[in-house]
């Protein structure tokens, strides 16, 4: 199986460029609910994930919760406490699957490591549940719980 088949294209994920504010990055992984989300360069290669937390210990720590004086620092500049690794979009489904345990998503980039998409967890794990069987035993059951109330 190819890793393309799990991939969220670049143009329906929300990253932020590294030249971002704080500010900006706080607004944006605020605004799509997210607790982490890819750094890009402007050229489009992959630079790293920021967390909610790595921008709530910044802000707590250097700008005392204080976000007007943290507008004018580039995300750059945010010290991150984990490394999201990236993936190459050739690489094998063993190399994705067992990155995927590690964090939440993966990014996937091309041989020059241009960002072109993310594979999350969650569709992995869909995809496996939905594979195993289960998923049409459970719905069995329901349908036939749902027989026996009428």
């Amino acid at each position: 199986m190819n890793i393309l088949f799990f991939i969220t294209p670049k143009s329906e994920t929300a990253y932020i460029y590294d030249d971002f504010t704080l500010r900006q990055a706080i607004e944006k992984i605020e605004y799509h609910k997210y607790t982490a989300i890819p750094i890009l360069n402007r050229k489009g290669s992959y630079i790293g994930t920021v967390t909610e937390g790595d921008l709530l210990r910044i802000v707590k720590e250097q700008y005392s919760l204080n976000l007007r004086e943290a507008e004018d620092i580039p995300i750059w500049q945010v010290p991150r406490r984990w490394n999201y690794e990236s993936v190459n979009i050739n690489c094998n489904i063993e190399d994705l699957i067992e990155m995927s345990m590690r964090q939440n998503f993966v990014p996937v980039v091309d041989d020059e490591g241009v960002f072109i998409g993310l594979i999350r967890r969650r569709d992995i794990i869909q995809y496996c549940y939905e594979k195993s069987g289960i998923h049409e035993e459970e719905q069995s059951r329901r349908e036939a719980r749902e027989k026996m109330t009428e």
